[in-house]
């Protein structure tokens, strides 16, 4: 019995051992996993947040020259966006001169439908452009290259018939160097100072292309009653100017607010676009053709209207 009871003792005694060894090995294991674990882990820490050398040289001289994608990515963008319009600009003005010589339309229309439509296209077409910082000035190209085409005929130094029957009225070159290289200069500024963010560049062009221009072919058509204080201008010019400009700066600044680039009070807003209409009608009508051109007197007065109404 006590032999029996000896052999059982010895024999827990040995499962117990063998027991304590097998968790010590499987301990062992488990250790040196979790060690091996830790010492991978370091060694990615370490990889990932190695310290860059102060000066890298690039694998090739290519890498020197190459800006970020995101910069050259908005270049590129603006840089098609540019050639866009430009071919928008040009073929706009080949038409209505492929027009104007199979008679379909006068040629004085021809024009005045130029001064309206390139102006306002220029300015719709502001979104295409990126929204980098640089993108006006990509806009303002399109106008600096007509600026230096006017520039170069109207001194004589080429010869562009097509050019001077669609912006001159007697086909005089040096006709270039007033409305015409106005309107362009207009153009870039608004585009550079002002940009699509803001309602007075937008609104001076408007009033410039829409309200100008369509008070000129209003008033020739349909003006036989002229003001008191100018012969030159007609009641139904002055009412066509007051009411197609603050119709088409309306219709802008709803483009460009459905677009998300302006927050419209539409309220106070349409108070503001009705005075600033009316000051640059009164401005068109008076008698001072001769000294400013409208091209100028038009836009500038507009802009300080609408810088004095819309920054309060």
């Amino acid at each position: 019995m006590i032999a029996s009871m000896s052999l059982l003792a010895i024999g827990c005694s040995d499962s117990r051992l063998r027991s304590r060894r097998d968790r010590d090995t499987s301990a062992a294991a488990v250790f040196s996993l979790s060690g091996e674990l830790k010492q991978r882990r370091i060694l990615s820490f370490r990889t990932l947040n190695r310290t860059p050398p102060a000066f890298q040289i690039p694998s090739s001289s290519s890498d020197l020259l190459s800006p970020p994608r995101a910069v050259s990515g908005d270049l590129l963008h603006d840089a098609g966006a540019t050639a866009a319009v430009l071919t928008g600009a040009y073929s706009l003005v080949l038409g209505f001169n492929n027009l104007a010589r199979r008679n379909l339309i006068q040629q004085k229309l021809s024009r005045k439908l130029v001064h309206i439509l390139s102006g306002l296209l220029f300015m719709m077409s502001w979104p295409i452009f990126s929204t980098s910082t640089k993108a006006r000035y990509f806009a303002s190209i399109v106008p600096t290259v007509n600026f230096l085409k006017l520039v170069i005929n109207g001194l004589s130094l080429a010869k562009d018939e097509g050019l001077l029957k669609s912006l001159t009225r007697e086909g005089k070159p040096e006709e270039l160097l007033r409305g015409p290289l106005f309107y362009v200069l207009m153009l870039i500024l608004s585009a550079v100072v002002f940009w699509r963010e803001s309602p007075i560049g937008l609104i001076s062009l408007a009033m410039m292309c829409g309200g100008d221009g369509i008070a000129d072919i209003m008033g020739r058509k349909f003006g036989s009653k002229r003001l008191p204080y100018n012969e030159g201008k007609s009641w139904i010019g002055s009412i066509s100017m007051f009411i197609f400009g603050f119709c088409v700066s309306i219709g802008v600044l709803y483009y460009y607010s459905v677009l998300g680039y302006l927050e419209v009070d539409w309220i106070k807003a349409v108070q503001k676009v009705a005075f600033v209409a009316l000051v640059a009608t009164v401005v068109e009508s008076l008698p001072i053709a001769d000294v400013v051109d409208d091209n100028i007197s038009v836009p500038l007065v507009s802009m300080v209207a609408a810088f004095l109404t819309f920054s309060t």
